[in-house]
């Protein structure tokens, strides 16, 4: 793809990452997702969206948006993004999300839709009451990296699909516009096609009660999961009373596919000390359950009571985190609003 100067100014790759404010933060969001995008700042330009837009595709109480919004944008300061660094913002400021998405939504097809297993999950079986919202939200995702140019989107691998879904767009865009596009200047395509980075040993945390099913904030049981604002104490009591099974560790990773309560904990370990998890069997393999929680707790307590201590600071200066939300929004603007420009140019429309 030929660059521009709004492509990739500081480095070869852009990445965009977004966390939903639905409230109550918990230890899957830091280690599948907050965890990783703060990692990405040392290589990439990075742009850290608190997705608003996207919330509200099922009904939100306004208050609690308003807190929770601050709560994601708390969550990543406090886990090392630097706002001087990296464009912290929240979606609805930049008007180009929702103005692209109507674009892309007239380039995706309804039988790419319909093929999207998250709106089956999260619609349910009384699918005709979900919100139009609900359902194109996949084409808002493609227009959250692509408003951006974004080269690279880190995602869960539930999410894996909503990437594909807009590898699938651009390139569309890409043919159906191609006339105006190269007659715009870029003769290999407008749109980059975005690359899903899913790594790290934690991408999908489990509950602490049931090892098949996903950490989740709406589990009625506050054992199942570590809230991010959880103090020490908190967090130990919820690990040494983390459901295993009555075998030892294993002493190698194939052990662990038929352990889920196992393979959780391990992996936990493993993406708060950045090893793998055949390096944390080496050291705890055929050991005791009490002893590996133990250290577990120390090394989980070390990790996130920092982080948790300093999102309440955060919190109790609302002021200051919106005047952080609108310092990356005028930033994110400066990358976005010459593409979105572009795009309409691309497509035909009249600006003044």
């Amino acid at each position: 793809m030929q660059e521009t100067p709004q492509d990739t100014p500081r480095h070869k790759t852009r990445v965009f990452s977004g966390v939903q404010p639905t409230g109550n933060l918990h230890l899957g969001n830091y280690l599948g997702a907050i965890k990783r995008f703060v990692e990405m700042q040392a290589d990439h330009e990075c742009l850290f969206c608190v997705v608003d837009l996207h919330a509200i595709t099922v009904f939100q109480d306004p208050d609690e948006l308003t807190h929770n919004t601050r709560e994601v944008t708390a969550a990543y300061i406090a886990a090392g993004s630097i706002p001087r660094a990296s464009a912290i913002f929240n979606q609805s400021q930049v008007s180009g999300h929702a103005e692209l998405a109507w674009i892309l939504n007239c380039v995706a097809r309804i039988g790419w839709l319909n093929r999207m297993t998250q709106f089956k999950e999260k619609a349910g079986k009384d699918r005709e009451k979900a919100s139009a919202g609900l359902y194109v939200y996949p084409n808002l995702m493609a227009a959250d990296a692509l408003l951006y140019h974004a080269t690279h989107v880190p995602v869960g691998e539930d999410q894996k699909q909503h990437i594909e879904l807009a590898r699938d767009i651009a390139q569309k865009f890409n043919n159906d516009f191609a006339k105006t596009i190269e007659r715009a200047g870029y003769p290999d395509g407008f749109f980059p096609l975005p690359e899903p980075l899913i790594a790290g040993p934690a991408t999908r945390v489990m509950s602490f009660r049931d090892g098949t099913k996903k950490m989740s904030k709406s589990d009625p049981s506050d054992l199942s999961r570590i809230n991010m604002t959880d103090d020490e104490d908190t967090i130990a009591k919820k690990i040494r009373k983390a459901k295993t099974d009555p075998e030892p560790l294993p002493s190698e990773v194939e052990g662990l596919e038929t352990r889920p309560e196992a393979d959780n904990l391990v992996g936990i370990y493993a993406a708060l000390a950045g090893i793998g998890k055949d390096a944390v069997l080496a050291d705890y393999g055929g050991g005791e359950f009490s002893a590996f929680k133990g250290a577990l707790v120390e090394l989980a307590t070390e990790k996130l009571t920092p982080i948790g201590d300093e999102m309440r600071r955060l919190l109790s200066d609302p002021v200051e985190i919106d005047r952080i939300l609108a310092d990356g929004a005028r930033r994110a603007h400066d990358v976005a609003d010459p593409i979105l420009a572009k795009t309409k140019d691309i497509v035909g429309f009249i600006r003044s």
